[in-house]
């Protein structure tokens, strides 16, 4: 395929780009192709993992949402991609928009709560960052976010939104994992996570998250494992939120993941909502994914 000049990854939290995306991102700077990453809020919501940093979380006046831009930045400086900020700055040092949680929690009813914001609203604050990077492609969660947060659902819509305004849209990437991936790394980290280690490995037939799909549904793949240690580089920085072993991570669930080097993705249409399947790849093979076309 024809490597495309210019990318946009679309996210909702600090971390969520490299744990998500760090493959592909990382394999198009390697490529020397110009990579933006944009950030929809500060992740105030996250559970601190260090017990030296446990001061931060739920404090008042959301010192970890600072403390999160700071590891951002570490974050983006290893993966080598131009930055945005979804609409900061409206109100001084705050962001527009703030971690709203999981639904039913109180963050979730706070006035600045992403999820709740209006979503024309924030798909033409996406909109403004779209037209500024006028990217080839962008690239997001699937519309269950990934595992069903709704910041990263509310970031699905908006990205849609945005794009089905466009006379002449980027193509639109979301992010997808084959069925057969997930069995491969579960029986993976079963022979690489140490017991000692003290974190959970998931059993071959425990359930999936939303965004594990069926292997055809998946269009793309980015396979690239010499990317892997500057992603544990770039997730190290994220210290709050992530725990780096050899090859593997834990949030704060502590269970563990790995870190395999290849990332799943599908061509979606922004109108519809539909995976355009194998076909709607090729079709668009100018703007897509470098790596291999399943």
């Amino acid at each position: 395929m024809s490597a495309p000049h210019r990318l946009l990854f679309v996210h909702a939290h600090p971390d969520d780009e490299t744990l998500a995306t760090g493959v592909a991102i990382l394999h198009h700077v390697a490529r020397g192709d110009d990579v933006h990453v944009l950030t929809c809020t500060l992740g105030e919501e996250g559970e601190v993992i260090p017990a030296e940093l446990a001061h931060l979380e739920g404090a008042e006046g959301d010192p970890l949402a600072e403390h999160r831009r700071g590891e951002l930045a570490g974050a983006v400086e290893v993966l080598g991609v131009t930055h945005h900020l979804l609409a900061a700055g409206r109100d001084g040092a705050r962001t527009a928009y703030r971690d709203s949680g999981m639904v039913g929690s109180a963050a979730f009813e706070h006035p600045r709560a992403f999820a709740a914001a209006d979503l024309e609203e924030v798909a033409a604050e996406v909109r403004r960052v779209i037209d500024e990077v006028d990217p080839d492609v962008v690239v997001t969660y699937d519309e269950n976010g990934g595992y069903g947060h709704p910041d990263h659902i509310r970031v699905h819509d908006a990205v849609r939104w945005a794009l089905a305004e466009m006379p002449s849209a980027p193509t639109l990437f979301v992010t997808v994992t084959p069925h057969s991936w997930v069995l491969e790394d579960r029986a993976w980290l079963v022979e690489h996570v140490p017991d000692e280690a003290g974190y959970a490995v998931p059993a071959a037939g425990d359930p999936v998250a939303p965004s594990v799909v069926a292997d055809e549904l998946v269009t793309h793949a980015v396979v690239d494992p010499g990317v892997v240690p500057r992603q544990q580089e770039a997730l190290r920085a994220h210290a709050t939120q992530v725990v780096v072993g050899d090859g593997w991570f834990a949030l704060s669930n502590d269970i563990a993941a790995r870190l395999a080097g290849r990332e799943g993705y599908a061509v979606l249409d922004p109108e519809t909502g539909e995976l355009l399947g194998a076909a709607g790849g090729r079709d668009r093979r100018r703007r897509g994914l470098t790596g291999e076309e399943r």
